[in-house]
């Protein structure tokens, strides 16, 4: 009984890494990782504001689950969405002014982004709070640590840097294609094939452990 119990609250957390990774398994949310991911240090601060969001919005849409009706739950869902945003938006321009002024308008359209709204709709509205809760934290983190990787290689190879430090001797051939527009989609789908072919090798390896035992 306390295995089934653990399992419920672990297998939603273990999820949004690889089965639910919001990035490179269900391609949610990819305005953001096109638009911010041109150096690590955006990556990594979108993503965890992402998380941030997506553990509170989950949390309070689980405990309100069976009050808010059916009919107006998409609604409910963004004000509740739009509340935390703004909290986190307030946070960014008092503490890190100067990061919150480079993600700009991308702050605030964290209210429309898929990923929570689908979090919510498919999770957290059918689930209990602390399930809901390590939903939204593995999905952050698994959203977080995608483009977290995508912004590393389009920063090394567009403006050879790695979180804002030059690199010498490899800024000189730095290929800027990759901070444009062009080269987001280049290595967003460069790492979807990578991370997919990835999953696949291991659940078939996993597969034939199995069998054999």
């Amino acid at each position: 009984m306390k295995n089934e119990k653990f399992r419920a609250v672990i297998e939603p957390f273990a999820n949004g890494f690889v089965k639910n990774n919001p990035t490179f398994r269900l391609v949610l949310g990819t305005c953001p990782t096109l638009a911010v991911t041109t150096s690590a240090m955006n990556g990594i601060t979108m993503g965890l504001a992402t998380t941030f969001v997506l553990m509170c919005s989950n949390l309070l849409i689980s405990l309100l689950r069976n009050i808010i009706p059916s009919k107006v739950r998409i609604p409910a869902y963004i004000l509740i969405i739009a509340t935390f945003v703004t909290v986190v938006d307030m946070t960014m321009k008092k503490f890190i002014p100067d990061l919150h002024a480079t993600l700009g308008l991308y702050i605030p359209l964290i209210v429309v982004n898929c990923i929570i709204m689908a979090r919510a709709e498919s999770f957290a509205n059918q689930n209990m709070p602390l399930p809901s809760v390590m939903d939204g934290l593995g999905v952050g983190l698994g959203f977080t640590l995608s483009i977290t990787l995508i912004s590393i290689v389009r920063e090394f190879l567009g403006a050879g840097a790695f979180f804002g430090m030059t690199i010498p001797g490899l800024s000189d051939f730095a290929m800027s294609i990759f901070i444009m527009p062009a080269g987001a989609f280049l290595v967003f789908g460069f790492m979807i094939v990578c991370f997919n072919a990835a999953v696949k090798a291991f659940e078939k390896r996993r597969a034939q452990g199995g069998q054999a035992k």
